[in-house]
């Protein structure tokens, strides 16, 4: 447990950094404009493109994490996003080099996208395959607890150089300490990292694979299987990540945005909700993984869904008041609902699968979901509030989003009791 979140919570402080960056400092370093909005919109454009890159991460880290294991490529991934996420603090502004700026600044925004997508899969197969049966949900939610942690380090470091730095001083050369700071953190994610043993799951489906190589059977690339065996999973997988994904980005990363230029407030301002909302958000996470326990993965997560489709309404009306005690309220209650779906997810998508597919099936459902979900949420989201000039568009977006989990993972059997090491395409061909 320790090893993932430890890894999870650097490459996702990585990837928060940039996001929050994207709202607060971008638009004025690498998209110089007129427009305040049209640099809010390029630099947010930027963060989109990451998720671009996602899928094909969870694609090859998928394809090589399921034939030599999870460890190793969970190494290679924290290294990845770390080298980028330092070249991004080392980055000239449009200032300095024109039009390279926002162009190299793409191409490391697209190397922590690969690295991401292929950091999540491994994190928390490792954590389910290794613990035991009845407490899945508790255990394997830990390492999506690194996703807040993660943030918290990000928005802590942003919002403490905000209050403390003047505005300019802030822009030219404050912002890149986080960025240059994440080298440390690598540091200790890879020494911890390191340390953990391949999960006894993979090794007796390497060595079942091994024999059956032996005997001569021919082996099929794992995103084949996927595809072919599995396509249902992977559909749910999508769809019970679609609310997820969007209403965490409005909930962390569009209300700064929402919060900065539409309210005409400071970065500092919404920079603290977000922190104290993130710092809840971790204690829930597994507390809802335990619940999961007890009474299922899909009624917890549909408590999720249904509660950010409606919370998201009362988000808007409580940021709206420009009240700093109630605007972090909308946020801590938006996170709470959030958890109730992030909490049980990685325990519920690792058993979707089976084990010689799982890192494949659970990167590529939940990847492909980011690219149009998440990646896309702040950019629909400003392009909504911007266009209807009202934040209750951003809150209908929110909801429709819901309807689209609640359906993928209402009409999904119960994956609770499911035994790891067992195959649930062969047990439905059986079944039928």
């Amino acid at each position: 447990m320790a090893a993932s979140m430890a890894g999870t919570t650097v490459e996702w402080y990585d990837f928060f950094l940039y996001g929050v960056a994207a709202a607060v400092v971008f638009p004025a370093v690498f998209f110089p404009s007129s427009d305040p909005a049209a640099g809010t919109l390029l630099a947010l454009g930027t963060f989109a493109i990451g998720f671009i890159a996602r899928p094909v991460g969870g694609l090859v880290f998928g394809h090589f994490g399921d034939k030599i294991g999870r460890k190793t490529l969970l190494v290679v991934s924290l290294v990845l996003m770390g080298i980028a996420t330092f070249a991004i603090g080392l980055l000239p502004g449009y200032a300095t080099i024109g039009v390279a700026a926002p162009l190299l600044l793409v191409i490391l925004r697209l190397v922590q996208g690969f690295a991401l997508g292929g950091e999540w899969g491994g994190a928390v197969l490792i954590v389910s395959e290794h613990g035991d049966p009845a407490r899945r949900g508790y255990w394997a939610s830990w390492p999506q607890a690194g996703v807040p942690f993660g943030q918290l380090l990000a928005n802590g470091l942003l919002f403490l150089l905000s209050a403390l730095q003047p505005n300019d001083d802030f822009l030219a050369w404050g912002w890149r300490i986080p960025f240059l700071l994440s080298a440390v953190l690598v540091l200790i994610g890879l020494y911890v990292r390191l340390s953990v043993e391949e999960s006894p799951v993979f090794k007796d489906a390497q060595a079942r694979a091994a024999a059956a190589a032996a005997a001569g059977e021919k082996e099929t690339m794992p995103i084949v299987e996927v595809f072919r065996r599995y396509p249902r999973e992977v559909f749910t997988a999508m769809g019970a990540r679609f609310a997820e994904n969007v209403s965490y980005y409005i909930f962390t990363i569009v209300i700064t945005t929402y919060v900065t230029q539409r309210l005409g407030l400071s970065s500092s301002f919404v920079l603290g909700a977000v922190l104290i909302g993130a710092a809840v958000h971790l204690v829930t996470i597994p507390l809802w993984g335990a619940l999961s326990d007890r009474i299922g993965r899909k009624p917890v997560y549909l408590i999720g869904a249904a509660g950010v489709g409606v919370w998201a309404f009362a988000f808007i009306a409580l940021i709206d008041t420009e009240n700093f005690w109630l605007t972090t309220l909308a946020v801590v209650g938006g996170l709470v609902f959030h958890g109730a779906m992030y909490g049980p997810q990685a325990a519920f998508l690792s058993e979707l699968f089976g084990t010689k597919v799982r890192y494949s099936g659970v990167s590529i459902g939940y990847q492909l979901a980011s690219v149009v979900a998440g990646g896309l949420a702040p950019v629909i989201a400003v392009a909504l509030y911007t266009e209807f000039d009202s934040g209750y568009a951003v809150a209908v977006y929110v909801a429709l989003s819901a309807l689209v989990t609640i359906l993928a993972v209402a009409t999904y059997g119960e994956t609770r009791t499911r035994d790891l090491a067992a195959d649930p395409a062969l047990s439905r061909s059986a079944a039928r």
